[in-house]
C-alpha cells in the first residue's frame, strides 16, 4: 500500500470523527503534561517553609504522591466512563470529560497548599481517562477495518502534539508563573461544543445498543463479562501491558523536567532559563514520541501487534538507564531523549489499535477502559515509588533506571496475548 493509497475510501466525515478525537487528546496530553513541567516551581511556592527551604526529597516525595494520586484518578476515569461510553453513548461521553479535564486544570491554578493541588489533578484525571476510552472506541468504530491501525497511530499522534503545546506555552507564559500554564488548561472546553455540533454516535455502537433493547440484554454492569472465559485471557495481557507502559512513563519518563532542572550544568540559572531548557527537553522528547507513534500502526500492520509491542519494550528497558545515567550535561540528554521518546512514548500507539480489537461492540468502551486503566492503579505506585528511590539512591537518574526493569514484565507477558492482525472487530 502506497503513502497515499491508505486514504482512499476514507469518508469526510470519518476523518473528522478522527479529527476530533485527536484534538481531544492534543489537550488530553496537554494538560497531563502541564503538572510535570511545574511540578518543580509548583511545590516550591506550595511547600515553602517559614525558613523559606524546598529540597529535592521534599520535591520527590510530595510530587510523586500527586503524581500517584493522578494516575489513581485516571484509572478510575477510565473504567467509570468507559462503562458510560458502551451504555450512553461515545460522543455524550467524550463531551462530558472534555468539559470535566479543563475546568479542573484550571482549577488548579487556585491552589494554595500542595493538598489542594492533588486533589484539582485528581478530578482531571478522571476526565482524561474517560476521554481516552470513548475516543479510542469512536475511531475504531469509525473508520474502515483496514485502516483503523493507521488511524489510531494518527489519534496517539495527539499526544506528541500535546506535549509540544505544553512546552511552547510553558515558553511563551514561563515568566508569568505556574499558575498560568493551569489556566491556559481550560482551552479544551470548546473541543466539547465541535464534538456537540458534528459528531454522532457510531453506527455499529447504535446497532449494537439497539439489538441489546430489542433483546431485554441491557445491562450497566458489565466489567464482569470482561472475564468470561473466552475474554479472560484477552483482559489480563491488555491490563499487564498497560501496566506496564503507564508505570514505565510515570515511574521514570515524565520525570525528565526534574531530571534536567538537577544537572550539573543547569544550577545557577534563574526560573525563566530553566523553563526554557526544560521546554526543549520536553520537545526533543516528543519529536522521537511523535515518530514512535506514527510507526507502530504501519510496523503492526507489517509484523503483527506482539512484536512491535516487544519493540518498544526492549527499547524503553535500554534507553532509560542509557537516557538517565549515562549524561552529565544537558546537550547529552537532549541527544538521547528523542530515542528514548520513540520507544518509551511509542509503544502507547499499541492500546487504541490493540484493545478495541480484543472486544465486542457492547463492550468495546469498557474492556478497553478497564485494560488501560486498571493496570494504572497499580502503576499509581511508580511515581511515588520513585519518590521514595530518589530518597534511597539520592539521584532522580538511579531511581527512573530502577523503574525500568518493569519492561521485563511486558517482554515476559507478550507471549500469552492473542495477535489481531489481519481480523475484523468482533461483532
Amino acid at each position: 500500500m502506497t503513502a497515499t493509497a491508505w486514504r482512499e475510501g476514507v469518508s469526510r466525515y470519518q476523518w473528522l470523527v478522527l479529527f476530533v478525537a485527536w484534538l481531544g487528546w492534543v489537550f488530553d496530553s496537554m494538560d497531563a503534561t502541564i503538572y510535570a513541567i511545574v511540578l518543580h516551581p509548583a511545590l516550591e511556592e506550595l511547600l515553602r517553609s517559614p525558613a523559606g527551604t524546598v529540597d529535592a526529597e521534599q520535591i520527590g516525595w510530595y510530587g510523586g504522591i500527586i503524581f500517584s494520586i493522578f494516575l489513581i484518578g485516571w484509572a478510575i476515569g477510565g473504567v467509570l466512563f468507559g462503562i458510560v461510553a458502551d451504555f450512553v453513548g461515545r460522543t455524550k461521553t467524550l463531551i462530558a470529560t472534555i468539559l470535566i479535564y479543563a475546568l479542573f486544570t484550571g482549577a488548579a491554578a487556585l491552589s494554595q497548599e500542595w493538598w489542594h493541588l492533588a486533589l484539582y489533578r485528581f478530578l482531571t484525571a478522571l476526565g482524561i481517562g474517560g476521554e481516552w476510552a470513548a475516543g479510542a472506541a469512536i475511531v475504531a468504530e469509525s473508520w474502515p477495518e483496514d485502516k483503523r491501525a493507521k488511524a489510531a497511530g494518527i489519534l496517539q499522534s495527539a499526544w506528541a502534539v500535546g506535549f509540544f503545546l505544553a512546552a511552547a506555552f510553558n515558553l511563551w507564559l514561563g515568566e508569568y508563573g505556574w499558575r498560568a500554564l493551569f489556566v491556559v488548561g481550560v482551552l479544551p472546553a470548546f473541543v466539547s461544543i465541535a464534538i456537540f455540533l458534528w459528531v454522532k454516535e457510531p453506527d455499529r455502537w447504535v446497532q449494537a445498543r439497539t439489538l441489546e433493547r430489542r433483546s431485554g440484554t441491557v445491562s450497566t454492569i458489565k466489567l464482569p463479562e470482561l472475564f468470561h472465559p473466552h475474554l479472560r485471557r484477552s483482559t489480563l495481557v491488555g491490563s499487564v501491558l498497560a501496566f506496564v507502559a503507564v508505570f514505565g512513563l510515570w515511574g521514570a519518563t515524565n520525570w525528565t523536567p526534574t531530571l534536567i532542572r538537577t544537572l550539573p550544568d543547569m544550577q545557577g540559572l534563574d526560573h525563566a532559563a530553566l523553563a526554557k531548557y526544560v521546554s526543549y527537553a520536553i520537545m526533543a522528547l516528543n519529536v522521537g514520541a511523535l515518530g514512535g507513534y506514527l510507526s507502530f500502526g504501519p510496523l503492526a500492520e507489517r509484523f503483527g501487534r506482539r512484536p512491535v509491542f516487544a519493540l518498544m519494550c526492549a527499547g524503553s528497558l535500554l534507553m532509560l538507564p542509557v537516557a538517565f545515567l549515562t549524561p552529565h550535561a544537558y546537550p547529552h540528554v537532549l541527544a538521547l531523549l528523542p530515542v528514548l521518546g520513540f520507544f518509551n512514548n511509542g509503544i502507547f500507539t499499541g492500546f487504541p489499535i490493540y484493545l478495541p480489537e480484543l472486544y465486542p461492540t457492547r463492550l468495546r468502551a469498557t474492556g478497553a477502559g478497564f485494560c488501560f486503566n486498571a493496570g494504572r492503579v497499580l502503576a499509581s505506585v511508580a511515581p511515588f515509588l520513585t519518590g521514595f528511590l530518589v530518597t534511597a539512591m539520592g539521584t532522580f537518574g538511579k531511581a527512573a533506571s530502577t523503574v525500568a526493569l518493569i519492561y521485563l514484565v511486558g517482554l515476559l507477558v507478550l507471549p500469552l496475548a492473542p495477535e489481531t492482525r489481519g481480523k475484523p472487530l468482533p461483532e
